[in-house]
């Protein structure tokens, strides 16, 4: 006979705030060799962009940021710590920031991802995004070990879906 389950805490997915940084910042040094800054965050932050976390038992696993402005949005990073990849977060996410794009009365979604990442890619592809361009030499090297300002960039694959 087995033990009794142990309950999935939930996962609640919420507004970013400054006092998220800490964590968001050990997610995004966990999932990315070029993370963004916390300056970064807090600029976004500040400019009142779409910054939801994903919160689980009080401990953050993913986060998402967002632009949205003239009927369009720009998914700028979505992240999920390594630890958590690969059960369907990053489409929780996802989904979750695209929603929020509908109120805010955006008709269009667009996003930049490394090529390197299929993962990524086949998400947004099963989500509706499709390519449309391509950015060369978008990202700074993911190279490790190498300092991304001395490193070969790479290109981003330019992805836009209807909502």
């Amino acid at each position: 006979m087995t033990g009794p389950l142990t309950p999935v805490r939930a996962i609640a997915l919420r507004r970013m705030t400054e006092a998220d940084l800490g964590e968001v910042m050990r997610i995004e040094r966990a999932a990315y060799a070029v993370p963004w800054t916390e300056g970064i965050f807090r600029d976004c932050l500040r400019a009142n962009y779409c910054c939801l976390v994903a919160d689980r038992a009080g401990r953050l696993i993913g986060h998402t940021v967002m632009s949205v402005a003239a009927g369009e949005c720009h998914i700028l990073n979505l992240c999920v710590a390594p630890s958590h990849q690969g059960r369907g977060l990053g489409r929780r996410l996802l989904r979750r920031t695209l929603a929020l794009a509908r109120q805010r009365e955006a008709d269009t979604a667009f996003l930049e991802v490394r090529a390197s990442n299929q993962g990524a890619i086949r998400l947004y592809q099963a989500e509706g995004f499709d390519e449309i361009g391509l950015r060369k030499g978008y990202y700074p090297s993911a190279e490790p070990g190498v300092d991304p300002s001395r490193s070969r960039r790479e290109d981003a694959v330019l992805m836009a879906r209807a909502l």
